[in-house]
């Protein structure tokens, strides 16, 4: 199939398809607009971009780190959401009330999560006391003889008033109150309670309850916002990221903690994102919004050298493993209609882009479409970070494996330069996405490496270089944003580092966090 020339938008460094550079070719580094702020404070942590409603809410993520219990082993925390209760079908406020029930979809959805985790190994579970939630523990938990506790602080979030009411009669009822509730939910307050605030202090209270309890490896059944919280806190998130991290019904998140040397609280890591049972690119809806501009980071598959070590980094082509990641990959975008690829010059990154094209212009013939669909293509140099994490690897005493929080050990002026570059691509991105030419829904694709679009997750959250640690991804996996605001407003996460689509290619969920063998 022919390459095809793409626009280039303003001054930004877009180019079209051409043969990828020289391997050692060295890159400009693209200097960051000053929103990117000062990153020089790494024990602050405080997200740019971001409003709190008090000092105590910018102090909030160092309080909770210190407040964490050192561990002696590493631990693993797999996050579900219940499945779909009467109440969600019925677009009914829950709460934490105990009305409803799962539906037969609810049911299903538990039973498909309970065949994702067959083979993990658990030694605990906690679960929210609430029946929608503690059934679906015990579909997922099945036949395991291990503890099952529920804990009361991980029902969910307490709306008070609100509860029992259907959104269109407490839209009519509460007025300005709900519409504070749906756009400024941090600092909304009914019956003299701020739920959402409240719903943090519980999430603090359950790590520690959590990480207190023997055992390498946690399952959490609970409810979407306790769950948003959950992940939130772990990394030292404010209320001001309630609903930019989605929780679908019994989507799984995994978070890790590994201890530290010296001790004191661990090292905080999502492993993964709302893994759900279904296709992430298939809902039109972020968190009951419409989604009409979505990007879509694919990490390309394994090369020819490597596995696991920091030399992935696509100056060859890709193994057969990943060839089958990418084209695994193209199969899951295939029923998402795809305006724009942009991708790394990388080769790997290259043929995984083509790859997706190639299954998308064939979806006439594959039975999707009655028409080929015509799929623009380009380069973007700020995509290329591969040359500052080589001179990483060259720095390092030891091989930087892509284990979860490899980025910390990273030295503090490449991992700037990386920010700086990648702040950059993501301006980029989004003027590519805000295309005024195009249909009010517009899907980009980004092809890259993992630590690329960790980055780009990080600058869609507006953090600084100190969260780069806290996300990890594997080759072959999606993330997916999405923005129900337009590119002009935030960005909603609503999957990170999903691995589903590769079947027996992807990487268990519970799999050892050190000293992996290859597969």
């Amino acid at each position: 199939m022919s390459l095809r020339r793409g626009r280039a938008r303003g001054h930004h460094a877009v180019r079209p398809f051409s043969h990828p550079p020289p391997p050692f070719e060295m890159l400009a580094l693209v200097p960051a607009s000053p929103a990117c702020g000062s990153h020089s404070q790494r024990r602050t942590r405080i997200p740019h971009g971001i409003f709190c409603s008090n000092v105590r809410e910018i102090l909030r993520a160092p309080e909770l780190r210190q407040s964490l219990p050192s561990l002696r082993e590493a631990k693993r925390v797999v996050l579900v959401r219940h499945g779909q209760s009467t109440w969600n079908e019925e677009g009914r406020i829950q709460g934490s009330s105990d009305y409803s029930v799962l539906t037969s979809k609810g049911e299903s959805q538990a039973e498909t999560s309970r065949q994702m985790l067959l083979t993990d190994s658990f030694d605990v579970c906690f679960t929210s006391p609430l029946i929608r939630s503690r059934r679906t523990a015990e579909i997922i938990w099945g036949t395991r003889n291990k503890e099952m506790i529920a804990e009361p602080d991980l029902r969910e979030i307490d709306l008070y008033s609100f509860q029992g009411l259907l959104k269109h009669e407490g839209k009519q009822k509460f007025g300005d109150a709900y519409r504070q509730w749906q756009k400024d939910a941090a600092n909304f307050n009914i019956d003299g309670h701020y739920p959402v605030r409240e719903l943090w202090d519980r999430a603090e209270s359950c790590w520690r309850k959590i990480l207190s309890r023997e055992g390498k490896s946690v399952l959490v059944v609970a409810h979407n916002a306790v769950n948003q919280a959950l992940v939130a806190t772990a990394i030292g998130l404010g209320t001001q990221y309630f609903r930019n991290l989605l929780q679908s019904n019994c989507g799984v998140s995994v978070i890790d903690f590994t201890p530290k040397p010296r001790g004191g609280p661990p090292h905080i890591c999502i492993n993964r994102l709302n893994q759900t049972p279904n296709s992430p690119v298939n809902s039109g809806t972020s968190g009951g919004r419409k989604a009409g501009k979505r990007i879509i980071l694919v990490s390309h598959g394994i090369t020819q050298s490597n596995t696991e070590a920091l030399l992935n980094m696509g100056y060859e082509s890709m193994n057969m493993l990943g060839v089958i990641q990418s084209q695994k990959t193209a199969e899951l975008l295939l029923d998402l209609k795809i305006n724009s690829i942009i991708c790394s010059p990388r080769i790997a990154s290259v043929d995984t882009a083509m790859a997706i094209s190639e299954v998308q212009e064939a979806a006439d013939c594959l039975g999707v479409d009655c028409v080929p669909r015509y799929v623009e293509m380009k380069k973007m140099l700020e995509l290329e970070i591969e040359p500052a994490l080589q001179q990483a690897q060259k720095n390092s005493s030891g091989s930087l494996a892509t284990h979860p929080g490899w980025l910390d050990r990273l030295d503090h002026q490449i991992l700037t330069a990386i920010w700086k570059q990648t702040k950059a691509a993501w301006n980029s991105l989004l003027l590519e996405l805000s295309d005024e030419s195009e249909s009010s829904e517009r899907n980009l694709v980004v092809v890259g490496h993992p630590a690329l679009h960790v980055a780009l997750i990080a600058h869609c959250l507006n953090l600084t270089t100190e969260w780069m640690d806290s996300f990890h991804l594997d080759a072959g996996s999606v993330s997916v944003i999405d923005f129900p605001d337009g590119p002009a407003g935030r960005g909603i996460v609503r999957c990170i580092n999903y691995t589903a689509h590769l079947g027996r290619w992807s990487i268990p969920v519970t799999r050892s966090m050190t000293n992996d063998e290859e597969f």
